[in-house]
C-alpha cells in the first residue's frame, strides 16, 4: 500500500509540474490574443474588417475574371437611347401685344445608361454618369482604408517623436511642443479642413495627387493626441528603476527612448491606432460628401453619399447611396469593435 501511495504521489506531482511548466511557457503576446479572440464583437469585428478588403481590393480583379466588364470611371455607352418628354409652358404675345401661354412637348435624348436599374449586368445599377455603382463601392472602400490608414501610422510616428522628446527632456522643449498641441486641440478640425480643401481647389491641384494633400492635412491637425498620450507615458516610465540604470550604464538617449520606453507604450498606441481610424474615415467621408474630397470621377464611399442631396435620388434611387453610408458604418464599427478588444485584452487587471 506504501508503495502504491508512493507512485500516485508521485505521478500527482509530475502533472503539476507539467501544468506548472505550461502555464509558465504561455507568452504576454499569446495571453493578449487569447484574451482578444474570447470577445465576440473582436471576433465580429476582425471579420467585418476581413470581408471589407477582400470586397475593396480583391473584389475587382475577381469581378473582371468572372466577366463584370466595368471600371471605376467607365460609362455604360450600350444602353438604349433614353427620351423623356417634359410640358414646357412658354409665353408668348400675338399681334395686337395679349400675352398667352404655349404647352410644347419636348424630346430629350440621353446617350448614356444613366440610373439603370439592378441587373446582371449592373448589380446595384448606374449612377448619374452612368458608371456601375457596384464596382464604384470596390474603389472607393481602396481610398477610404488607404487614406485611414496611411494618415493614423503618420500621425503615430510624428506623435512618438514628439511626446518621446517633451517628456524625456522636459523643460523648453516640453513648453513648446506642449503648447503646440494646446494650439492644435484648440481648433476646430472640421472648419479648417474645409478652409484647407477650398484652398487646394483655389490651386488647381490634379484629381490624382488630391488625396495625397488630404492625407497630410489630416496628419497635421491630428497628431496632438497621441503625442500628449505619449508624453504622459514616458513621464511616468522614466522614473522607473530600469530606465535609472540604463542611465548609469550610459546607453544612449535614443535608444532608451526608442529600445526601452517606447515598446512600453506599444500597447496603449496600438489601441489609440485602431479607435482613430473609424474618426479618419469619417472625416474622409464628411469632407468627399460636401464636395471638398475625392474628386469625380473617382470613386469614395463620400462622394457616392453625396448624391443623397438630390431629392430626387434620395427619393428614387436608394441603391445609389445606402450602399455606402452601410459600409462606412460597418467599416467604424469594425474599427470600434477591434480596438475595444484589444483595450480590453491588453489590461492587466483584466480576468477575462
Amino acid at each position: 500500500m506504501n508503495e502504491n501511495n508512493v507512485a500516485l504521489e508521485a505521478e500527482n506531482n509530475e502533472e503539476l509540474v507539467q501544468e506548472e511548466i505550461h502555464y509558465k511557457e504561455m507568452s504576454p503576446v499569446r495571453m493578449v490574443v487569447r484574451r482578444f479572440f474570447r470577445s465576440r464583437l473582436s471576433l465580429f469585428g476582425v471579420i467585418m474588417l476581413a470581408v471589407l478588403f477582400v470586397f475593396s481590393f480583391v473584389g475587382p480583379p475577381i469581378m473582371h475574371l468572372c466577366g463584370y466588364q466595368w471600371d471605376e470611371t467607365e460609362t455604360d455607352l450600350t444602353g438604349a437611347i433614353k427620351r423623356a418628354t417634359y410640358e414646357l409652358d412658354v409665353k408668348t404675345t400675338d399681334a395686337e401685344g395679349n400675352e398667352y401661354s404655349v404647352i410644347q412637348f419636348v424630346e430629350e435624348k440621353v446617350d448614356i445608361n444613366q440610373y439603370a436599374p439592378l441587373s446582371s449586368s449592373h448589380l446595384l445599377g448606374t449612377d448619374e454618369k452612368g458608371m456601375d455603382v457596384f464596382i464604384r463601392l470596390m474603389y472607393g472602400g481602396r481610398i477610404s482604408l488607404t487614406l485611414g490608414f496611411v494618415v493614423v501610422i503618420l500621425e503615430t510616428i510624428i506623435g512618438i517623436i514628439m511626446g518621446g522628446i517633451a517628456g524625456y527632456f522636459g523643460g523648453k522643449a516640453d513648453q513648446i511642443i506642449m503648447r503646440l498641441v494646446d494650439v492644435l486641440n484648440c481648433i476646430p478640425t472640421l472648419p479648417i479642413l474645409l478652409i484647407a480643401s477650398v484652398v487646394i481647389d483655389s490651386w488647381q491641384v490634379e484629381s490624382t495627387m488630391r488625396i495625397y494633400y488630404l492625407m497630410l492635412i489630416l496628419t497635421v491637425f491630428g497628431w496632438s493626441g497621441t503625442a500628449r498620450m505619449v508624453r504622459g507615458q514616458i513621464l511616468y516610465l522614466r522614473e522607473q528603476e530600469y530606465i535609472v540604470a540604463c542611465e548609469v550604464m550610459g546607453i544612449p538617449v535614443w535608444r532608451r527612448i526608442f529600445k526601452h520606453l517606447i515598446p512600453n507604450i506599444m500597447p496603449q498606441l496600438i489601441v489609440s491606432m485602431t479607435l482613430g481610424l473609424g474618426s479618419i474615415i469619417l472625416y474622409e467621408s464628411t469632407l468627399s460628401y460636401l464636395g471638398l474630397g475625392i474628386p469625380l470621377p473617382f470613386a469614395a464611399w463620400g462622394t457616392m453619399i453625396s448624391a443623397s442631396t438630390d431629392p430626387v435620388t434620395m427619393a428614387f434611387y436608394p441603391n445609389l447611396w445606402i450602399p455606402a453610408g452601410i459600409l462606412i458604418v460597418i467599416a467604424v464599427l469594425a474599427f470600434n469593435f477591434v480596438g475595444d478588444g484589444l483595450r480590453d485584452a491588453m489590461d492587466p487587471k483584466s480576468k477575462r
